[in-house]
């Protein structure tokens, strides 16, 4: 069983890169604030259809059919592409008959996301708009027509080493994509080389002899990654993340969040 660690700078380096991709407008990260500092009188006239389709993005009508940025709760189309990301990732590339479509949730101050793998001829705006039509609240997404039920059955690659972390970690910034405020969780969740001398901690078990990053080709066609974090808010916690794959898919067979010691 072959196993490779890296650096914790590799992940904390592959995290930044794929953030600076995942980065939504200002008006769908926080409508609140772009309709709050919105001034019907100080809007110039469109000089164009474009320009009269920024205006309606703003929110500053409210009799339209195509749901705009808004806080009140309901589902929306984000105007942001990440497809293009997966292929600059090590080892790895997107089925180019798919993209990824993101939906996202505000409620006040606080917001979700929901990615979703869809075929091209299923991406334009009428069959997206009927999903929305179709969807609930945060926890009942909109899910598109011919869409996979798991976004990372869509990325292919060489099943490297290299592969293999990045597309863990890419799941969990996918996955995160889009939440905001209270409902964020791995945005608050720090890569690790050690145990954090800053606080004391409290374990629930066996302590790891080694925090690094690192993969593991198992029998059978099977590998697993593995890395560990800290998470930085209210419970302030020390987590071991397990993701287990058969080398003919990057979408995992298994995923286990681990606590292994917590801070009062």
């Amino acid at each position: 069983m072959a196993l490779q660690k890296f650096p914790v700078a590799a992940v904390q380096k592959i995290r930044q890169y794929i953030r600076t991709y995942l980065t939504l407008p200002a008006g769908e990260q926080h409508p609140e604030k772009a309709l709050s500092n919105l001034d019907l009188e100080d809007l110039p006239e469109p000089d164009s259809l474009t320009a009269l389709g920024d205006l309606f993005r703003l929110g500053s009508f409210e009799d339209h059919d195509i749901p705009a940025p808004n806080t009140n709760g309901q589902w929306f189309i984000s105007t942001a592409n990440p497809t293009l990301l997966v292929s600059k990732l090590p080892g790895l590339k997107f089925r180019p008959d798919y993209r990824l479509v993101t939906f996202l949730y505000r409620q006040g101050k606080n917001g979700v996301g929901a990615t979703w793998a869809v075929p091209e001829q299923f991406s334009n705006t009428a069959v997206l708009e009927h999903a929305i039509a179709t969807a609930g609240d945060h926890n009942h997404p909109p899910q598109p027509q011919g869409a996979l039920d798991h976004f990372m059955a869509a990325v292919e690659g060489n099943f490297s080493p290299q592969s293999l972390l990045a597309a863990a970690i890419l799941q969990r910034e996918l996955t995160e994509f889009g939440r905001v405020g209270s409902l964020g969780q791995w945005q608050y969740h720090r890569f690790i080389a050690g145990v954090p001398p800053q606080r004391q901690w409290q374990w629930q078990g066996k302590q790891p002899q080694n925090f690094a990053p690192k993969v593991q080709l198992l029998p059978e066609q099977r590998a697993a990654v593995e890395f560990f974090t800290c998470r930085v808010v209210a419970p302030i916690s020390i987590v071991r993340h397990v993701a287990q794959y058969s080398t003919q898919s990057y979408q995992p067979i298994r995923w286990v969040d681990q606590t292994l010691a917590v801070s009062p």
